[in-house]
């Protein structure tokens, strides 16, 4: 499933457009919005997206079992502002009873897993979400969270959104995670696809865009060269090839991309076909040597 997220976009858009991209998304079968709330912690940014994407979804006409959502809770500022207040605020912004799921993260050095398992499951109670995963976190936590939450009869995380594309891929498909993919135990949520914008050709982008991990954007850039030439020869473009490469991995559950236009919306669904027409042991075979982080510490140790 393509995915749509709110970080830079929603608020980059004429509302008419937004209301119109809701809407198609619906119509495509895309309508899972990954929307978070960001004016808290170090990284604060004043951010009107997710108000933005409240009222658009609202415009659009989609009804609440018409499309799924996905929540951020964060630990920048946790446990000084908890879940609770973190959870109300973000629904009361968006303009919803309750999430379908959240995503913890970012993740932080010495979280307090036992906590934030028990304060998730707080939630869970509490009707505000049925579902949850983590953002990035180093192995060994994501571990203890599952064993934690497992030993006391509570929701374990069941999916990781992590950074995973065509150049990217130690994380999700390392000896640390990759196990618990391929047994079903978690589901992947690939998110950075395109690098903020640089395997699509937007070689500079001028917005903020996600950790370099590893130091290798450099050569992500000089690699859209091959990515450009690779999509070209299966007849599909950059981004078609970007997200079809992720769906061709089984433990992908939906991947996770930014749109500010609907032409991008139709470009990117484009992938699926793809997929369909090329085959996924095909893709992966044509795109093995675009893998540039292979020596990137593999269990989330960033």
């Amino acid at each position: 499933m393509v995915s749509l997220g709110s970080w830079n976009t929603w608020d980059r858009m004429d509302f008419d457009d937004a209301v119109k991209l809701v809407a198609r998304a619906a119509e495509l079968d895309c309508a899972f919005f990954d929307v978070a709330h960001y004016n808290m912690g170090p990284h604060a940014e004043n951010a009107r997206t997710d108000l933005i994407f409240g009222r658009a979804v609202r415009e659009a006409g989609l009804a609440r079992a018409d499309w799924r959502f996905c929540g951020k809770l964060w630990l920048w500022d946790y446990p000084a502002t908890g879940f609770t207040e973190q959870m109300e605020t973000s629904l009361e912004r968006v303009g919803v009873e309750s999430a379908d799921m959240v995503v913890v993260g970012d993740y932080l050095d010495d979280i307090d897993v036992e906590r934030v398992v028990t304060d998730v499951a707080e939630q869970i109670d509490a009707g505000r979400f049925t579902t949850w995963g983590v953002n990035n976190w180093r192995f060994t936590d994501l571990r203890a969270a599952i064993d934690v939450a497992r030993g006391r009869g509570l929701v374990p995380p069941s999916f990781a959104q992590l950074k995973y594309g065509l150049a990217r891929r130690s994380m999700a498909e390392g000896r640390y995670y990759a196990p618990l993919f391929d047994s079903g135990e978690l589901a992947l949520q690939a998110s950075d696809v395109f690098e903020g914008g640089v395997l699509v050709g937007n070689l500079r982008p001028g917005r903020k865009i996600g950790a370099d991990v590893g130091g290798i954007r450099e050569r992500v850039a000089a690699s859209y060269g091959e990515v450009r030439a690779l999509a070209e020869s299966f007849e599909a473009t950059p981004a078609q090839l970007g997200i079809a490469f992720c769906l061709a991995n089984p433990a992908t559950a939906n991947v996770l991309v930014g749109v500010s236009r609907q032409a991008q919306l139709e470009d990117n669904v484009g992938a699926i076909a793809l997929l369909e027409r090329v085959g996924a042991e095909t893709l992966r075979e044509a795109t093995a040597h675009l893998w540039l982080d292979r020596d990137v510490a593999a269990d989330g140790t960033w």
